[in-house]
């Protein structure tokens, strides 16, 4: 089955405008885009036929083009990434058995996350999306929760039946718990990593449905599927000791870069 990675990336980020651009600095203290680096993470992952940064941004397609990437120039139009990815795909003539969508925010995506959303949509012939998610430790809870005190969206959780189907997604912290967890402790709560696998069918069906509420209530572009009534699978993915964050607020450059240190990454 041949698949596409489609990075979109825009300019106007109402909350972080210019984000895809912000240079983040490495272990090595060399500094790269954010979308550089995206798709330096997207280049990392097996299995791929093709790459391609999706933009209606100049600035975005200059400096892409400039460290080797293939751009694909969309509208500005596209509410969101889903909706670029859909045009992206449409544009190369389509073909593409599944569709990846690795958000340009993401840069820390371990391949092994990618690869194993691919697998798991190969593997659930009934699916029509695959998200990953990622169960949080104590820590990772306590950040979203510091976020949420302090009005910051620091991520997306995720709640899912016994299937592994979800069942909705929130920039609220769910489920609730109200129990005490050590950093290292496994918790019932799981982060939505912001990457989907989609089947042409149902990413074409995706631009041809109307916002609905809870798309427009929590900004979340998956949403959509879900009032829709298609069946989008939650692939749980294993961190194997990587520490995981996406670029949402200017806060978060410090930590991301943190993180890179951290971990040894360039």
């Amino acid at each position: 089955m041949s698949v596409l990675i489609v990075i979109p990336a825009r300019y106007a980020s109402t909350r972080y405008p210019g984000k895809p651009l912000v240079p983040l600095t490495g272990a090595t203290g060399v500094a790269q885009s954010l979308i550089e680096r995206s798709w330096r993470a997207a280049m990392a992952v097996s299995g791929i036929d093709r790459v391609v940064v999706a933009t209606d941004d100049v600035r975005i397609k200059d400096a892409a083009q400039a460290f080797g990437a293939e751009v694909v120039m969309t509208s500005e139009s596209c509410a969101n990434g889903t909706e670029r990815c859909a045009e992206a795909h449409a544009s190369l003539g389509g073909g593409y058995d599944i569709v990846v969508n690795l958000q340009g925010d993401a840069p820390l995506t371990p391949a092994w996350f990618v690869e194993s959303l691919v697998a798991g949509l190969r593997a659930a012939p009934k699916a029509e999306i695959a998200t990953p998610v990622l169960r949080c430790d104590g820590a990772t809870l306590t950040g979203l929760l510091d976020d949420r005190k302090a009005g910051r969206v620091g991520g997306t959780t995720a709640v899912f039946g016994a299937a592994h189907q979800a069942l909705y997604f929130s920039k609220e912290v769910i489920p609730y718990t109200n129990a005490a967890y050590g950093r290292d402790d496994d918790t019932p709560v799981f982060h939505h990593v912001g990457v989907y696998a989609y089947r042409p069918e149902a990413l074409g069906a995706y631009t041809s449905w109307t916002t609905g509420p809870l798309e427009q209530l929590e900004g979340l572009e998956q949403l959509r599927f879900l009032e829709n009534g298609r069946q989008v699978l939650c692939v749980e993915v294993d961190a194997r000791g990587r520490q995981f964050w996406e670029l949402n607020n200017p806060e978060d450059v410090p930590k991301l870069e943190t993180m890179m240190a951290q971990m040894g990454l360039e």
